[in-house]
């Protein structure tokens, strides 16, 4: 988690409430930054813990906002500022279609041999019963049309 500077301002009204949460995910970020590679591992399969806690952390603050109602407009802009949660992820969150998506990476084209979305974004009815598995964060599914 970044530490706040000194000589801002205070953070908004509610972040005391919600801060050992981010607290304890920002552990969980730091323990998955510093494990070790596994022999059987490739660099890309390291990266996936780092990722699903990047995304459990947005989606959390996600639902504090917008499902629950929870936390001030001014908190959620002074979150995704100091970097507590992604900005574009929650955007994309908002759209149709996008409403479970994993990461940014699984969406953009570029990243694909053939220039399309990454497999994890076809339902699963088109899949059949063979398993899904993103190669970019290892999720396993995140279409909406599941």
């Amino acid at each position: 988690m970044p530490k706040v500077r000194r000589g801002r301002k205070a953070p908004p009204e509610g972040f005391d409430e919600i801060e050992p949460t981010l607290i304890e995910l920002d552990s969980k970020m730091r323990e998955a930054e510093t494990a070790p590679l596994q022999a059987n591992q490739t660099k890309e399969e390291a990266m996936w813990p780092i990722f699903q806690i990047h995304h459990q952390r947005t989606r959390y603050v996600y639902d504090l906002y917008y499902k629950r109602r929870a936390i001030s407009r001014a908190l959620l802009d002074y979150l995704i500022k100091e970097k507590y949660a992604d900005g574009n992820l929650i955007a994309k969150w908002r759209k149709q279609g996008y409403e479970a998506l994993c990461c940014l990476r699984c969406i953009q084209p570029r990243d694909t041999n053939f220039g399309t979305t990454c497999i994890c974004r076809v339902p699963r009815v088109q899949l059949g019963d063979k398993p899904v598995e993103c190669r970019n964060c290892g999720c396993r599914g995140c279409s909406s049309g599941d």
